[in-house]
């Protein structure tokens, strides 16, 4: 059975490289351009809970940070690897990503070898 990644990003380009690599990877792929519809897509899954979650930062409606943490908050998602996938370098970022419950971040632009390196590293294949 294949795996299921939730893509967040309100840049549909950045979710079409994304899901280009994860699904020549063999995932599934699921899509949301904010955290509110990310989280209502994830609600929607069976229940609730997906394999592994690729966030952006900065997004309108609802950022990558709060959509962390209303992730963290559901008991389907207290386990769940989530990679923060942004523009943003700073370590005071990071650390906000790590308090929020992030396990990785990754800065774009990314290569998709990156990607799938560092997925493996939080998510066995």
């Amino acid at each position: 059975m294949p795996k299921t990644a939730l893509i967040v990003d309100d840049s549909s380009t950045m979710r079409r490289l994304v899901r280009f690599t994860l699904t020549e990877a063999g995932f599934e792929v699921l899509e949301g351009n904010d955290g509110q519809d990310a989280l209502d897509k994830l609600t929607a899954t069976p229940g609730g809970k997906v394999d592994i979650i690729i966030t952006d930062l900065n997004m309108p409606v609802m950022d990558g940070l709060t959509f962390i943490k209303q992730v963290r908050s559901r008991a389907s998602g207290r386990f769940t690897p989530i990679l923060m996938l942004t523009t943003e370098s700073q370590e005071s970022r990071k650390a906000e990503g790590k308090a929020a419950g992030a396990t990785g971040w990754i800065v774009k632009p990314f290569h998709p070898q990156q990607l799938l390196t560092v997925i493996g590293k939080v998510l066995p294949l």
